[in-house]
């Protein structure tokens, strides 16, 4: 539509043809558009859900002798199951922000059972 001389459309001219590596709007979308307050809402959804797992982490876990807050993998996938069946997911952006720290990189029900997982 942008090439097409018969439209009308003011928007797309506007918005340039593409953009490359380097430039601040690559891989971005319009600022201001729709799709931009969608990745806006799911980065916040996704926020209050660790903090609500680091809150079940602390009611439901045990404070060790350095003072950490801790629970195994299989108490907090029993507990937090009832509330989002996202655990894992949910439980790798948490640790990507610094927030709680376990052995290896995925976890898996029953085979992990028991992989301590520590609130920072």
């Amino acid at each position: 539509q942008r090439k097409n001389p018969f439209s009308n459309d003011s928007r797309l001219a506007s918005k340039p043809m593409h953009t490359h590596r380097g430039d601040p709007t690559y891989g971005r979308p319009p600022e201001g558009s729709q799709t931009e307050q969608r990745g806006k809402d799911a980065h916040s959804h996704v926020g209050k859900e660790v903090e609500e797992l680091c809150l079940i982490i602390r009611s439901t876990g045990e404070v060790g002798e350095d003072g950490h807050v801790s629970v195994t993998f299989g108490q907090l996938f029993e507990t937090y199951v009832t509330i989002s069946n996202k655990v894992v997911g949910i439980l790798l952006r948490a640790r990507k922000h610094g927030l709680v720290h376990f052995e290896g990189e995925m976890l898996w029900q029953g085979k992990d059972d028991d992989v301590v997982i520590t609130l920072l």
